[in-house]
């Protein structure tokens, strides 16, 4: 590989200029290999921050980030092979009912999740909370549980896409995680190392995403879907709201106990109508079924069957979890403390903010606000009121279950402004649009 100067990449893409592909694989390869410092690492990331990619740039930093390590090989599973990704949000449990439900019609799903993110929940940090359950996985093991279950719930291992891992971080702590091209290329590169034939996105816009505004979710769908296209992937994207928590359950375990209604055809109407929504695109790439009502239909019945449960509980044992939480929801932790916040007035509520109560959860335990801190699986906030509910002063808005006084304490303010009320207010549409 011929060597550069990366001072000079450094300078060319600060003064916005053009950085071939062979330019941008040499990076992330010397990086991978230590030969580039964080330093100038994070230099590169605030020129691409400030100055973006051409597509061709996004799709060889993509393809070497790609390639950086072990890139999965599921050629020999003649199902389908499809996963989804969500860019965050709070109350965002539906790859967990999902993904049992799309595996249980015939699709295999190597999901591949992650932790906790600023104020929104991780999937791995929920999948947690199941006692015993683990998701740090060997591509051998990760390949092995697909193979026979055709579901596998797992963590980014050390060897598949270690330039992004790395990366990652760097950017958590240099202000750059808010850029398009870095953003999708971060989510793109972990999932086409997953060896899927289809991805399915929902991109989260609203006050608890990290995409706020809508345009800009729409742009970032079609740069991922883009980036699919480029390595022969079909990605569908489904922009959803992301104004007030999805569901009733903030947290990590009262989520999967959330998840768990779902699977036994119950929970949230929200939830269940995103679960439904994305589910069946998932079938519909899978080439499953060519007709969205029938997609909809097979998930249902593999739900009211009991399929989709006996799924999710076949991949809690496969990881060493206790799959009796499917019947016995006590087996779930719960932490000890009890507050209720009451509503003020009477009114109808026109707020019920995703980012402040994201925000509370963090502070109460269900996240981190380090990298290091530890999380709290019993932490939960029940929200009891959202945006078109009618309310009396003195009524619950939310129950907390809490583990320490001061997080408590930490917590309170933000969800007292978390709620607004008025005179009137429509719910906030779930679905806003696709991009495909």
């Amino acid at each position: 590989m011929k060597h550069h100067s990366i001072i000079d990449l450094i300078e060319r893409k600060r003064d916005g200029g053009i950085l071939q592909p062979d330019e941008l694989q040499w990076i992330i390869t010397q990086y991978t290999a230590d030969s580039i410092p964080d330093y100038q690492m994070s230099s590169l990331l605030m020129a691409i921050f400030i100055r973006g990619f051409t597509g061709e740039e996004l799709a060889a930093w993509t393809e070497a980030m790609l390639h950086s390590g072990d890139v999965l090989d599921l050629s020999h599973i003649p199902a389908g092979k499809v996963d989804k990704h969500s860019t965050g949000g709070v109350g965002d449990k539906i790859s967990i009912p999902l993904a049992p439900m799309v595996a249980a019609c015939g699709v295999a799903v190597p999901m591949m999740s992650g932790r906790g993110l600023g104020h929104t929940g991780g999937t791995l940090d929920k999948l947690e909370s199941i006692p015993g359950f683990r998701t740090r996985l060997d591509k051998k093991e990760f390949v092995e549980i697909v193979e026979r279950l055709g579901l596998v719930l797992g963590g980014q291992s050390e060897t598949m896409a270690p330039a992004d891992r790395r990366i990652y971080a760097l950017r958590d702590s240099t202000g750059t995680v808010p850029s398009i091209p870095l953003i999708a290329s971060s989510i793109m590169s972990k999932k086409l190392s997953e060896g899927i034939n289809g991805l399915v996105l929902d991109l989260k816009t609203g006050s608890g995403a990290f995409m706020t505004n809508e345009a800009d979710a729409r742009v970032l769908a079609e740069t991922m879907v883009g980036i699919g296209q480029s390595h022969g992937t079909k990605v569908v994207a489904t922009l959803t709201g992301m104004d007030q928590p999805l569901g009733v359950e903030v947290g990590n375990a009262n989520e999967i106990a959330e998840s768990l209604d779902v699977l036994s055809g119950g929970g949230p109407a929200d939830v269940v109508e995103i679960t439904y929504s994305l589910a069946a695109d998932m079938l519909l790439l899978a080439g499953v079924d060519t007709d969205r009502d029938v997609a909809i239909t097979r998930l249902s019945d593999a739900v009211n069957s009991g399929a989709a449960m006996e799924k999710f509980q076949e991949v809690i044992v496969a990881q060493d979890g206790n799959p009796d939480v499917a019947e016995d929801r006590s087996l779930l932790p719960v932490a000890p403390g009890r507050y209720e916040l009451l509503a003020r007035e009477d009114g109808v509520v026109t707020k019920c903010d995703a980012r402040d109560i994201g925000v509370a959860g963090v502070r109460l335990g269900a996240g981190r606000e380090r990298k290091e801190d530890l999380v709290d699986p019993g932490v939960a906030i029940s929200v009891l009121a959202k945006i078109g509910d009618s309310v009396s002063k003195g009524q619950p808005l939310a129950a907390v279950a809490y583990g320490d006084e001061n997080r408590l304490q930490a917590a309170i303010p933000l969800l007292e402004r978390a709620w607004e009320f008025g005179e009137g207010a429509d719910p906030p549409p779930l679905v806003i649009g696709r991009v495909e």
